[in-house]
């Protein structure tokens, strides 16, 4: 029987592999080869990408409006474009599926000139810039949210909401009940910044908690994902305060630790949400605040309106605010256990299902 193929294209970080890591584990229970064009950003997170091949694509992002700087740009996409062609010419895909940021338009606007059936997933509450321009012609549009801001009027029609899915190695954390915080036992706080970490975090954190009353801090045990540039100064803040801390720049086993935390500080990109939901985790979330059409801000808000955690903006959030907001937060074990099972009910376990059901039926039936 013939190789059923199909091409997943994603920008380079995790907010972008992790959806499509999640459908190609699917796609791949149901038979089909999977593979994948991204740019040189996915080392740190493509090595273990489950497709049959990893190619990278040139592509760029529309940083500046002078002349020179767009020229640039148009002739780094089009040179992606022709080497995306001459891609598919080879992989022969039933069909290309989309999951944002700028190296996915040379891989599907080359779909749509061979005629091969395209899609695009949008993991944010607002749509992103790239997948904005690719809804105008892609053949089905899938979504995270209900509703999406910015989704054009004429992509409605083909758009379908099937959430944001996540990795195995996360659904599998979803039947780990989460456990409060005993009196006077151990407090676990998780912190990172999204896949890339955050210098925002290494500063503002170790402060607030040197802020905290004894008994809880005595109590703390934190495990923060930092920048490896920031590990030596963020190591030394937390042994002056007396704080059991566990560093590193990259957790790989993130998804369990999420799992064992009485609390979660974070950005909130798509796929941070959709982790945290699908395991049912209490979380604090800061947006990243220059981010494109405030998309974490509207995922965030999303979040803290369902019971499913808190969202404080980076301009506000001092020391001493956040200080008194994480005594607030542990030291009441029964919210932080309705705000998990509340973040649980957000969870949408079955989005890969769904997904993988719209890329069959793009991908046509078997002959």
């Amino acid at each position: 029987m013939t190789t059923r193929t199909i091409l997943l294209a994603a920008g380079g970080t995790g907010g972008h592999l992790f959806p499509a890591a999640a459908l190609a584990q699917e796609l791949a229970r149901r038979g089909y080869a999977v593979e994948l064009a991204t740019d040189e950003r996915a080392e740190q997170y493509g090595s273990d990408f489950p497709a049959r091949a990893v190619y990278r694509i040139p592509s760029a992002t529309f940083t500046s409006r002078s002349p020179l700087a767009v020229m640039k740009t148009l002739g780094r996409l089009g040179t992606g474009f022709l080497r995306a062609r001459r891609l598919l010419e080879m992989v022969q895909p039933l069909a290309v599926i989309g999951f944002g940021g700028y190296p996915t338009l040379p891989p599907i606007m080359a779909a749509r000139s061979l005629g091969i059936p395209t899609m695009i997933h949008e993991q944010n509450a607002v749509m992103g810039r790239a997948n904005r321009l690719l809804s105008r012609f892609a053949d089905g549009v899938a979504l995270s949210f209900s509703p999406t801001k910015n989704l054009r009027k004429s992509a409605e029609a083909r758009a379908q909401v099937t959430g944001n899915p996540v990795r195995d190695a996360v659904a599998a954390y979803r039947k780990v009940a989460y456990v409060p915080p005993e009196p006077a036992g151990r407090l676990l706080l998780l912190v990172f910044g999204g896949s890339q970490g955050a210098h925002f975090f290494a500063e503002s954190v170790p402060r607030a908690l040197e802020q905290m009353p004894s008994p809880l801090r005595w109590r703390l045990t934190v495990v923060q994902q930092v920048r490896a540039e920031d590990l030596t100064d963020l190591r030394e803040a937390y042994k002056e305060a007396n704080i059991a801390a566990h560093l590193a720049p990259f957790f790989r086993d993130m998804p369990e630790r999420i799992a064992n935390a009485h609390l979660v500080i974070a950005r909130a990109g798509a796929s941070t949400v959709a982790e945290l939901t699908a395991i049912g985790r209490p979380a604090l979330l800061v947006p990243l605040p220059h981010a494109l059409d405030n998309d974490q801000l509207e995922n965030a808000t999303r979040l803290e309106q369902a019971g499913g955690g808190w969202c404080m903006r980076q301009s506000d959030l001092t020391p001493d605010r956040l200080a008194n907001e994480l005594a607030r937060l542990l030291g009441a074990p029964d919210l932080l256990a309705k705000t998990a099972a509340k973040s649980k009910a957000m969870g949408n376990i079955d989005a890969v299902k769904k997904l993988a059901d719209l890329a069959e039926e793009l991908a046509g039936p078997v002959e």
